[in-house]
């Protein structure tokens, strides 16, 4: 691979781990670190092995992981107040995980040592000259966070740039600025990392911004404008409070905007699954809103932007989807106009005619439905179904004659509910029933129970989430409610929708859409297969 101009720091493993409502095993984490090394990432810190035993597990694990790019850190901060470094368990612990990279921290800011460390500003200079040496003289390479360091620069200029001289002239190989509170702006980081620059000339300097003020990816490339060679961040942003600079959009855009090469082309593809796996690891729904990696970063939904990305799709991208791994999507809505109808018609292969008026006639019955409560953006199942019964080419697999559901519930015992449904399949009627802990969870038994018999392959898809939604809270318990329903086969994924006032009849109209899409769908593939099989 060629030499890259910034170096890649992730920090998701300890870092990010300080997120609400995240927590990796030692075995999530070295999962992440494989895949981290695979995409190219230069250094990866692994946790700090001396404040707790997960993370002592995970250098353990780590010693025979065998990374084939990456650099694996231990991370700590310098000794403690008034004790030698050989003395430090903290130090200990590092030089203990056998890690080729030690990263450690030390206070920039005046207010932490005098008033959180309680001690000296000499002192201080000590414990961060005493660490740093004891470390580099056991051959690791040294990587120096010099935390809080833009809020003491600005309290007190003179004495943070005397602690990451101090940790320089100790040996440090790279000094780390942080924005630990994560308020800085960017032209204040540009500024500040410009003055240490100047002040130490032959110093690698990095970045490590938080997102408190919603700019730590700004302040991040703010940083690299300005001289810095190595940027700290996260996997999708992840941090405490509100989260460290998202590296997937700092490397993308420093690649692709800022031409600063950071990984290979090829890794940079990986990017959206990357973001995604990170994501199902930690048991954290990806951000649609995501830039570069999110669903929703080449979504458009307004009839004028579709009409232009038929035409040419940089007029509403700012670059091609397919660079980082993602792909252009086009919503249906209220607020589509034809082009979104021609356009996913196109997606489904289907033949809207060039004269329009299906295409009209579509997009008033959307605007219509979206009007009472559908939502077509978020239901691309629903939507098949409708532009394909608008053509002609749908046939209805089955029809419902008739369906009850009922609910006991008893005082000492949780409700079950029985559902029985007659359905019709061409000339054959189908009267079961089924059981289950809730009347939707029932009807959908007694539907699948009904159908398997003609449509044996429906046994192969699942439900993976269901949603209710009030659409308009003023009739309390008689408002609209809007059921959204996801479904799988191992091949797809697709969503549906019903709206109504009864909830159940909402479901069951989102139930419904479910399976004659997966029906419809499995009929067209065969018919697809069929024509490929047939003779020239």
């Amino acid at each position: 691979m060629t030499k890259a101009d910034i170096l890649v720091y992730d920090t998701t493993l300890r870092d990010g781990a300080q997120g609400e409502m995240i927590n990796f095993s030692a075995e999530d984490k070295l999962r992440i670190a494989h895949r981290l090394d695979d995409m190219g990432f230069h250094y990866i810190e692994g946790g700090w092995p001396g404040s707790n035993p997960k993370d002592v597990r995970f250098f353990e694990l780590a010693k025979s992981a065998a990374l084939k790019h990456a650099r694996l850190a231990a991370f700590g901060s310098t000794r403690r107040p008034g004790i030698r470094p050989e003395a430090c368990e903290n130090l200990r612990a590092i030089l203990d995980a056998q890690t080729p990279v030690a990263t450690i921290f030390g206070k920039s800011w005046d207010l932490h040592v005098k008033e959180v460390l309680g001690t000296t500003l000499e002192e201080n200079l000590a414990m961060i000259r005493d660490s740093v040496a004891f470390l580099k003289a056991r051959g690791r390479e040294i990587v120096y966070d010099a935390e809080h360091f833009f809020d003491g620069f600005k309290r007190n200029r003179d004495y943070a740039l005397q602690t990451v001289e101090a940790a320089f002239a100790a040996g440090s190989d790279v000094i780390v600025l942080c924005d630990t509170n994560g308020g800085t702006l960017p032209h204040e980081v540009t500024e500040i990392v410009g003055t240490i620059g100047k002040a130490l000339p032959r110093a690698k300097l990095g970045i490590h911004a938080h997102n408190d003020g919603g700019v730590g990816v700004a302040n991040t490339l703010a940083a690299v404008q300005a001289g810095a060679t190595m940027i700290q961040g996260t996997v999708n942003g992840f941090g405490e409070r509100c989260g460290n600079a998202d590296l997937v959009a700092s490397v993308c855009n420093l690649q692709l905007k800022m031409h600063r090469r950071c990984l290979s082309e090829s890794s940079l593809r990986q990017m959206t699954n990357l973001s995604r796996y990170v994501s199902d690891v930690a048991n954290v729904p990806p951000l649609n809103s995501m830039p570069f990696t999110g669903r929703s970063a080449f979504a458009h939904k307004g009839g004028i932007h579709v009409n232009a990305i038929l035409k040419n799709a940089e007029a509403y991208e700012h670059i091609r989807p397919e660079t980082v791994g993602n792909h252009q999507r086009v919503l249906v809505s209220d607020m589509a106009g034809r082009s979104n109808i021609e356009y996913k018609a196109r997606e489904l292969g289907i033949d809207l005619g060039k004269d329009g008026t299906v295409s009209k006639k579509i997009v008033r019955q959307i605007k219509q439905m979206e009007d009472k409560g559908y939502q077509f953006d978020a239901a691309d199942g629903s939507l098949s179904l409708l532009i394909r019964k608008a053509t002609g080419e749908f046939a209805e697999p089955f029809v419902l004659e008739c369906f009850n559901v009922a609910v006991v519930k008893t005082a000492h015992h949780p409700s079950t509910a029985l559902a029985t449904i007659k359905i019709s399949v061409g000339d054959e009627e189908e009267l079961t029933a089924a059981e289950g802990n809730g009347p939707i969870n029932a009807l959908d038994h007694a539907l699948r129970k009904a159908l398997t018999k003609f449509y044996p392959q429906i046994e192969g898809m699942h439900l993976t989430d269901f949603k209710v939604r009030i659409v308009e809270g003023t009739e309390g318990t008689a408002s609209v409610v809007k059921v959204m329903i996801e479904s799988a086969d191992g091949e797809e994924a697709w969503s549906t929708i019903g709206v109504s006032e009864n909830v159940i009849e909402a479901s069951w109209y989102a139930l419904v859409d479910s399976m004659q899409y997966k029906l419809s769908k499995d009929r067209l593939n065969k018919n697809h297969k069929r024509r490929e099989a047939a003779p020239a």
